[in-house]
Order: structure tokens, then sequence, then C-alpha cells
């Protein structure tokens, strides 16, 4: 039976700005790029990762867009990462509120949504 999620991939359009935009404000780090042949509308693939979370950007040669999906982090510090975030013009799609709670452990946490430099949302909870 499956065990977990590998990684999360969507399409960017400037590979370097994606990484860059991971790594200051979410303290992702790439760790591998590379070439996918046979596939001349991908130029490269990059792999970040952040603990056991791994994120796979694919860059397209032509436009691809992102919709439909988000994925979320888990914050040890809602409060400071958001206005940190905030503060430095990352765009806030939903303001911060309380959900309701899926297990007693996420009683009383917080959940916001940002945008990312190629429309995809990034949630985080805490």
């Amino acid at each position: 039976m499956f065990k977990r999620i590998d990684h999360v991939a969507f399409a960017v359009k400037d590979r370097q700005k994606s990484i860059d935009f991971y790594e200051k404000y979410f303290g992702f780090r790439k760790y591998f790029e590379h070439d996918v042949p046979g596939m001349p509308e991908i130029e490269k693939v990059v792999y970040l990762q952040l603990g056991d979370t791994v994120l796979e950007f694919e860059h397209w040669t032509k436009e691809k867009k992102n919709s439909g999906f988000h994925f979320c982090l888990v914050s040890n510090d809602f409060d400071a990462d958001y206005q940190r975030l905030k503060n430095a013009g990352v765009p806030v799609v939903t303001e911060p509120h309380i959900p309701t709670p899926r297990v007693p452990q996420e009683i009383g946490w917080k959940r916001v949504i940002f945008k990312g430099p190629d429309g995809e949302l990034i949630e985080f909870r805490g």
C-alpha cells in the first residue's frame, strides 16, 4: 500500500525566480536539476526540499497554467511567518482565519493562503 506523497510538481515560467522565492521565503533548498530527454517542451526539472517535503518545478518552454491546486506547509510560528511574508510583499489570497479542525491537534490552528510567482497557491497552517 502507498505510504506518502513523494513530491508535488508544478509548472514555472522562470525557474531561477521560483528557486529564489521558495528558498528566501519558505526555507526550501534546491538539491537537484536535470534535463528531460524526449520532452522538448520541458527545459529543465528542478527539485527543492524542506525537511521531508519535496517540490518539483517543471520549467516549460511554452507557458503552461497552474490552476486548481495548492499545497500546504505547517508553521511552528504562524504569526511571525505570516507577518514576514506579508511585509515582504508576497500576495495574500486568503487572510488568516481559524478553520474547522480535522483532528483534535488542529484545534486553534490558523490558516492563510499566499500566491507564488506562477500563480500557485501556498497555504500554511499553525
